[in-house]
Parts: structure tokens; sequence; C-alpha cells
């Protein structure tokens, strides 16, 4: 079913050069299950459109395979309340700081907390990095040699 879905989506995108067509798919369940199965199939949709490049793409629910794409079908508004409780502190550390905080917050996550590659990418001693990860700790209350409270700040920070 999922690869003859695909079929007809790039069928759609080829008169629609300039469209991108998403399509969920739950498992499939009986009658009495239709609700779960809907609930399914807008996770996976919701998953399928963060997807780069950006293309025809047909999701079922087991497709789902990073933070980023679990997280696209949570509620834009409960996204929010939880990039604010978390990353909150930060954004309100004064002014510059705060943009200057998440970003080094960011670059360091994407080197797996090398201390040294985060202050290569950001052009910064390595003196500067430590003086901020402490800072961002300090005001967010985790602390960034803990794996839960690392995953907290990166979905926090992919929540935006």
């Amino acid at each position: 079913m999922a690869e003859q879905l695909r079929e007809i989506a790039r069928s759609i995108q080829s008169c629609r050069p300039g469209s991108t067509w998403h399509l969920g798919l739950s498992d499939p369940v009986d009658a009495s299950a239709l609700h779960t199965g809907l609930a399914q199939a807008r996770y996976a949709l919701a998953g399928a459109r963060t997807e780069v490049p950006a293309s025809p793409r047909v999701a079922r629910l087991r497709d789902l395979g990073g933070l980023a794409t679990l997280l696209a079908g949570v509620p834009a508004s409960v996204r929010e309340v939880y990039r604010e409780n978390v990353l909150g502190p930060l954004t309100r550390a004064g002014r510059g700081s705060g943009a200057m905080l998440l970003e080094t917050l960011e670059v360091f996550l994407a080197h797996d907390c090398s201390w040294t590659r985060t202050a290569e990418a950001l052009h910064v001693h390595i003196n500067t990095v430590h003086y901020r990860v402490e800072r961002i700790e300090s005001l967010t209350g985790r602390d960034l040699s803990r794996l839960d409270d690392r995953v907290d700040l990166r979905a926090a920070l992919l929540s935006r």
C-alpha cells in the first residue's frame, strides 16, 4: 500500500512540479480503532514534513526515526511551552547574551559536547566555551555532562 501511494504522490508532483506532497499512514486498524489510526497517520505525516530535502514522501508511523520527527507530531502549543520552560532562562539572560548562549548550546550539542570543536566552530577561545556552558548550566539548572539534561536541551532547541 505504501509503495502504491508513493507512486501516486510522484505522479501528482509531476503534474505540479513546484509542489511537495506528504502522506501519513497508520498501521492497519479495524473500525473500532479508527481514532488510533488517525492519530498514528497524523504523527507520521508530521514526521514526513520534517524531512530534508522536501520531496514527495509517504511515511508510516514506524518510519519515525529521530527526535525531530517525533517532536513534529507534538502540538505546537505544547512544544512552545516546553521550549519556554527549558530555554526561557537563556532567552531572558540579557541583551545579546541570550542569542549567544543559545548559539553556543546548539553548537556544543552539535559537536557532541566537544569543547575544542565547539571553540573552533564558534571562533572563540576554549575558555570562552567553558564559561558559556557553565552559564547555560547555571541558568537552566541542567548539567550538560548528563545525557538526560542534554536530551532535554536538544528537544527544546528542536521545538523552535
